[in-house]
């Protein structure tokens, strides 16, 4: 069609990126100007909304592709079709009872539908969407000659936006990941996607899964949490190494100040858990309501994870919305569907969520400022229905120790080669007891150690973001510790050495 498209995405680092691979896909088969718009989560909330379809309408599309979301924007749907407006939903969040009236809808979890992966990503539904296109277009003489149709040079865009999106990575997703980061360590990326990889340091023939997920993803997000998520977008779609440069180093500056504002807002939320420890006597209620109303909404989801972690247990973090009205970030543990569960409170109590979305490990929602306590107790208790016993003790599942021998480069290399790892297909993870032969405080928060393994090996290990927790013991050399580590290579230097990366850490007594 010779109209203009319009895609709308959320504003986090999996719409980001299949906003850009969707719009780079348009661009490159001769689409007139395919626009993008991306819900300001502060003035519009998540997903298609009526109030962003209005925005929309005024750029005068001829059709509007969701990316990321839509299958539970019924109202927006049903306004861009009171404007004349088709929309084409492409999403991978879990539908509700009923589907929007769309053009049409590709999700792979609609009831009924064949396609074999259920774990695809919002960027990776995207690119199934945009990779059948030429076909399509050819066969109906559409195709403009000569046009650079080969969907794969998109697969950096998709590795990213799958990696931190944390979807599990069954078959079908560790291909799209695998075959990105190939691309990406051979040099073929977007200038965007090299520049926020350049600026957190990492070379990009040795790039890894967690590079994407620790690295570039964080970035990315950081526009989208504290400003406006259309500086992250034009970052993956810009050609200019030097505007990709700008734009990055932007999108770097944003990301420390999130940071510190996390920081601020993490320690508050673990004072106010040991308040709640000694007022519940010990026993937590199986899911955790947090709020304080000097809190970020756009970092709220990134609290409710650590301390879900700290107490392995649904977290819904909440900060003020508009006047009266609160927003909440849920994070999950593995076994509880957290958006089920608020689907289950939201049917036995009409009225009490305005709104709610999400998936099993994450989710968003609205309500009434006046409603927290009454959430709060229909949380804990439907939480308290689903969950596992097993779950809330926190039990660390590891694949046994390092042998004498193992300690070297060549473990972690091939540790390395046998990914990409992540969600549901998680990356091993060892134990032991070490002697403590140094210690040294790096970035002011991470907790740097040279160990003593039983069999004498010394050892560097680091502990991530040890210090953002006040709690956390002092280590001192002399000392031996317990240690839950994975492997890695650190190349800091330019000498390839191995350092353990600390996931559970105590001095023994």
């Amino acid at each position: 069609s010779a109209g203009k498209v319009l895609v709308i995405g959320d504003f986090d680092a999996d719409g980001a990126t299949s906003t850009a691979v969707v719009v780079r896909q348009l661009r490159r088969l001769g689409f007139s100007d395919p626009g993008f718009l991306v819900p300001d989560r502060f003035k519009f909330g998540y997903g298609l909304t009526p109030e962003i379809v209005r925005v929309a309408v005024q750029m005068r599309p001829s059709l509007i592709v969701t990316v990321d979301n839509g299958i539970s924007s019924l109202e927006g749907v049903a306004e861009a079709a009171r404007s004349g407006i088709p929309v084409l939903v492409t999403d991978h969040h879990l539908p509700g009872r009923s589907l929007p009236d769309a053009a049409a809808i590709v999700n792979p979890n609609l009831p009924g539908e064949r396609f074999a992966s259920k774990a695809l990503a919002g960027v990776g539904v995207a690119f199934y969407l945009v990779a059948a296109l030429p076909r399509r277009m050819r066969e109906a003489g559409m195709l403009p000659a000569g046009s650079e149709t080969n969907p794969a040079d998109l697969l950096d865009l998709v590795a990213l936006g799958t990696v931190a999106d944390v979807v599990p990575l069954d078959v079908n997703n560790r291909i799209l990941v695998a075959q990105g980061l190939r691309r990406i360590r051979a040099g073929r990326c977007a200038p965007g996607l090299r520049a926020l990889l350049e600026v957190a340091g990492r070379k990009l023939d040795g790039v890894i899964a967690q590079d994407l997920g620790f690295q570039a993803g964080p970035r990315l997000n950081a526009a989208g949490r504290l400003e406006d998520m259309a500086l992250g977008i034009e970052c993956l779609l810009t050609a200019s190494p030097v505007e990709a440069g700008e734009l990055a180093a932007r999108l770097s500056q944003l990301n420390s100040d999130r940071r510190q504002l996390e920081t601020r807002m993490q320690q508050e939320a673990l004072t106010k858990i040991d308040t709640l420890a000694a007022s519940f006597e010990g026993r937590m209620p199986a899911g955790l309501c947090l709020f304080d109303d000097g809190w970020h909404q756009g970092v709220i989801g990134l609290v409710a994870s650590r301390i879900k972690d700290r107490v392995h247990r649904p977290v819904i973090a909440f900060a003020p919305g508009e006047p009266g009205w609160v927003k909440g970030s849920a994070r999950s543990v593995a076994g509880i569907h957290v958006r089920d569960a608020l689907d289950a409170i939201a049917t036995r109590n009409p009225g009490l969520l305005e709104k709610f979305g999400g998936h099993a490990m994450a989710a968003g929602m609205t309500l009434r400022e006046s409603s927290l306590a009454e959430f709060e107790q229909e949380f804990a208790l439907e939480v308290e229905r689903r969950i596992d016993p097993d779950t809330l003790s926190g039990d660390l599942h590891t694949d046994g120790p390092l042998l004498p021998g193992e300690f070297n480069a060549d473990t972690a290399s091939a540790l390395r080669e046998g990914g990409p790892w992540g969600s549901g297909f998680p990356e091993p993870a060892f134990d032991g007891r070490f002697g403590v032969a140094g210690t040294r405080i790096v970035g002011d928060r991470h907790l740097k150690l040279r160990l003593k393994a039983p069999s004498g090996e010394i050892v560097d290990a680091i502990a991530f973001r040890y210090l953002d927790d006040a709690a956390a013991p002092a280590i001192t050399p002399q000392q031996s510790v317990e240690l839950v580590y994975r492997t890695s290579l650190d190349e800091y230097s330019g000498a390839r050495r191995l350092q353990l990366v600390s996931e559970w850490l105590r001095p023994l007594p």
